[in-house]
């Protein structure tokens, strides 16, 4: 394999390509006249895999209804999902290097419609939960894919900085719109359709996606590394379980922390083992980059942080302030549209300017500020007065986090490595959130019991528990974001990023 040229800050590439001359297939990712219309496609495939880690949480009390199925079992219908998804990332991501990205992001696309028509049309747990499973397989094949078809058709860094504006907006808003969209269709048609509605996407993303992008695999692709690949995605899966697990078990049972204890055991092997590999699955430099080792940490903390926020609000409106789930969906609204115009305003004025360094730990401050602010909440809060206004300052530093994050992870990787760095982004985001949820619901869980702990269980001090574990999550959360600030701000260089350098397409900061 080759070395990366823009893997060391100041490199000075072999080639630059000629102004509006078309990229080669395996660099482009699509044709250049037709760049805008592929970022509709990549974003429309981006916002299916997002929101539908949400969306399911909305229909699971019907489907439970539907299919009779315990509480006990509820849980596996989101690890499913999550297990398949977290622990294959990385292999998806370099089997995008391998056999090329536009047919990796299409067989994704298919694969993920088919097994959410499966899931929509399940008639027993065991079909839902097999139909879930199968979509984070071909979730696994899709996220990266399109991240790296993202970072190889956008070369120039003005329209790239724009470009992740967009996608990093989409991919930290899609809970929220999940939340929203899973709301209106449990609640107006069937919980099957949280379902179905994914077959729409993905028709909409294969028509476009066929239509522009290119095809064809690399011509200087890596060889599959397959004892990292198993290293990898076996210690992945045993982490993602343990933590699931810690929501059902306490941390003492073996189904918790020796899950934890093996998954870290095999995660340091596969580390170890990509020191020696000849084609290591997981290049070293892709992950050794100041900047871009600050982004991925970026990435995990703020994907366990923003839980506080879409999992324990969403409790908090439902169960304290009485809303519908349509009327939850949309009072993260103003939130997403503070992410959206954060991100782009970000990645197109900000960073080319000053660089990550003073706006990724400002985002984490302001994070860490509105999930304190969510702290002050209590039964008798109102929306407007005491909701809205630290969920807006949360939504502005998580906008100042994830498309300049994105976009600093991906930038100076070599062509043939843009697949698993994408797929690293993601597992970040996804091992992130699953630690996230567990670590808070366990917290939670445990300030509730001990608040009522020598007292009788009447509504109001069952509401009082409730806010207790609520508070507790968004004290949690703000610690992650606070922790969030210091990595960052240690991390990332100074100055603005040099955004004029290329690399087989993608920009090197």
């Amino acid at each position: 394999m080759d070395r990366e040229p823009g893997s060391t800050r100041g490199s000075v590439p072999t080639s630059r390509p000629e102004a509006g001359a078309r990229p080669a297939p395996h660099t482009g990712g699509g044709r250049h006249e037709h760049r805008w219309q592929i970022l509709a496609v990549i974003g429309i495939a981006q916002l299916m895999v997002v929101l539908d880690a949400t969306i399911v949480n909305i229909a699971l009390p019907s489907a439970q209804r539907d299919l009779g199925f315990s509480d006990g079992n509820r849980q596996w219908i989101v690890t499913a999902y999550a297990l398949a998804f977290g622990s294959l990332l990385l292999l998806g991501g370099r089997i995008a290097d391998l056999v090329g990205r536009k047919a990796v992001f299409l067989a994704g696309l298919a694969g993920f419609a088919v097994a959410s028509a499966i899931g929509g049309a399940a008639g027993s747990f065991s079909m839902l939960v097999a139909a879930r499973a199968l979509q984070g397989v071909f979730g696994a094949l899709l996220a990266p894919a399109a991240l790296s078809l993202l970072t190889t058709t956008f070369t120039d860094p003005k329209e790239r900085a724009k470009a992740f504006g967009i996608y990093g907006a989409i991919a930290g808003t899609g809970g929220a719109v999940g939340l929203l969209l899973g709301g209106v269709l449990t609640e107006y048609l069937d919980w099957r359709w949280c379902l179905y509605v994914n077959c729409v996407f993905a028709v909409v993303a294969i028509l476009g996606g066929a239509r522009l992008l290119h095809a064809g695999a690399p011509p200087d692709r890596p060889k599959l590394d397959v004892p990292g690949t198993v290293l990898v995605s076996a210690g992945l899966f045993c982490i993602v379980y343990g933590f699931s697990n810690a929501e059902k078990h306490p941390w003492s049972a073996f189904l918790t922390w020796g899950f934890l204890v093996i998954g870290a055991v095999l995660v340091a092997a596969f580390a170890w083992w990509q020191t020696r590999a000849a084609h290591p699955l997981l290049p070293l430099r892709v992950v050794l980059d100041r900047d871009r080792g600050a982004s991925f940490l970026a990435m995990f903390i703020s994907g366990a942080g923003m839980f506080g926020v879409f999992l324990f609000l969403t409790y908090y409106l439902q169960q304290i302030l009485g809303y519908t789930p349509v009327k939850t969906g949309l009072a993260f609204l103003p939130m997403v549209a503070v992410m959206v115009v954060a991100s782009v305003v970000t990645t197109n004025i900000l960073v080319p300017r000053v660089g990550a360094k003073p706006i990724v730990p400002l985002g984490m401050g302001l994070a860490a500020a509105g999930m304190a602010w969510l702290t002050a909440l209590d039964t008798t809060s109102g929306y407007a007065a005491h909701v809205l206004p630290p969920l807006l300052v949360a939504g502005l530093g998580l906008g100042l986090i994830f498309a300049p994050a994105m976009s600093m992870a991906t930038a100076g990787v070599a062509a043939h490595d843009a697949g698993v760095a994408s797929a690293m982004v993601n597992t970040c985001q996804q091992v992130g959130g699953s630690i996230g949820t567990a670590l808070l619901n366990t917290l939670a869980t445990t300030a509730a019991s001990d608040y009522l702990v020598g007292k009788k269980p009447s509504p109001q001090v069952q509401a009082q528990a409730a806010m207790q574990s609520y508070s507790t999550a968004f004290w949690w959360s703000a610690l992650f974001f606070a922790i969030g600030l210091v990595v960052t701000v240690v991390l990332y260089r100074r100055g603005a990023p040099a955004a004029h350098r290329t690399d087989g397409g993608a920009i090197h900061m």
